[in-house]
Order: C-alpha cells, then structure tokens, then sequence
C-alpha cells in the first residue's frame, strides 16, 4: 500500500486517536456502556497506515496522558502504573512497527488482508507477552511471582486483549476492503462514461 496523502493521513490520525481516547478513557471510567480498550488496535492500526516514528510517539504520548487524566481526574485506580509501565513502550512497538513492517503488502486482495490480521495475532501476543510479563514480574504486585502463576494468569487475560485487538483490526480491515472497492466501482464507472 502505499504511504497516504497528507488529508487522508491526518483523518486516520485523528480517527485513530479518538478511537483511543473514546475507548482507553471511558474503558477506565466508564462501566456498562463502553466498548473494550482499543489501544492495541490503534496501535497496529497506525503503524499499517500511518507508519511515521513521529505518530508512534504521538500516540505514545496520548496513551500516557490518557492513563494520567483517568487518574488523576477520574479518581481511577493507578494500581496498573508501576516500574513496569515503561515497557508499555516496546510492548506497543511490537504493534506499530508490526503494522508497519506489513505495510507495503497491504494491497487490499483477500490474501493481504487475512495477512494483516495474521501478523496483528501475532504482534498482539507479543504486546501482551511484553506488558503482562512485565507487570508481574517488575511491577511489585505479587509477593512470590512464580512461572506457574505467570502461565495462569496470562493464559486467562492474554486471550482476551488480543481478542478485541483482533476484533477491532478486522473491523478496519473490512472497512479498509470496502472503501477500495467503493473506489474501484466508482473508477470503473468513470471510465464506462468517458
């Protein structure tokens, strides 16, 4: 695929981060009524078609100042922000730069677009392998972490997170698949005037 125009550029930027705000802050204060945290998602979704290092950090930056308004303003609990929040960088790397790398395959075909959502499942593990394992092996959250208790409880939310990582790249993904052949049979149409 390749890189977007300035405009298109700048509304999967800002759809991407409303996407995050709407999801990560009202996920944090939120209750019956919101949809699952979208970060990774937007993550992936950004390096596939954003794919500037400057964005990353942006949205680096965003997720930060999301987590500190729902703290500090919304009175959520900071029991997640610990030493190990730092690896949230590299954890979210593995997203972006997974997009990214897959990038210039994305021509829109079936096949390119069952291997964009393959190589989300597997920059999704690597996130959550990342963060989780930090967590609790850094965090400080539990008195004698071990490797069974580990394998316990990433086997009981790693599933999930990827999951809805999953669910919300296929959803772009169908949309990306249906704006390309609105656009094909808007083209073909053009031509069968001229």
């Amino acid at each position: 695929m390749k890189p977007l125009s300035r405009s298109s550029f700048a509304w999967v930027a800002a759809a991407l981060a409303v996407l995050m705000i709407a999801t990560r802050l009202f996920g944090h204060v939120g209750d019956a009524l919101h949809l699952p945290d979208a970060s990774m998602a937007v993550f992936f979704l950004g390096g596939l078609y954003l794919r500037r290092h400057l964005a990353f950090a942006g949205y680096l930056l965003l997720a930060v100042l999301i987590d500190w308004v729902a703290i500090r303003e919304a009175g959520v609990s900071d029991f997640c922000v610990t030493a190990a929040y730092v690896f949230l960088l590299p954890a979210y790397a593995a997203l972006w730069y997974g997009g990214r790398l897959y990038a210039p395959r994305l021509d829109g075909g079936p096949a390119a677009l069952a291997g964009a959502l393959a190589v989300a499942l597997v920059s999704a593990t690597a996130c959550y392998a990342i963060s989780g394992g930090a967590f609790y092996w850094l965090g400080g959250r539990y008195a004698q972490p071990n490797m069974a208790e580990y394998r316990a409880r990433a086997w009981r939310w790693g599933p999930m997170f990827v999951r809805v990582t999953l669910a919300y790249v296929a959803a772009a993904l169908a949309l990306h698949a249906a704006s390309r052949a609105l656009a094909r049979r808007r083209h073909d149409g053009r031509a069968a005037r001229a």
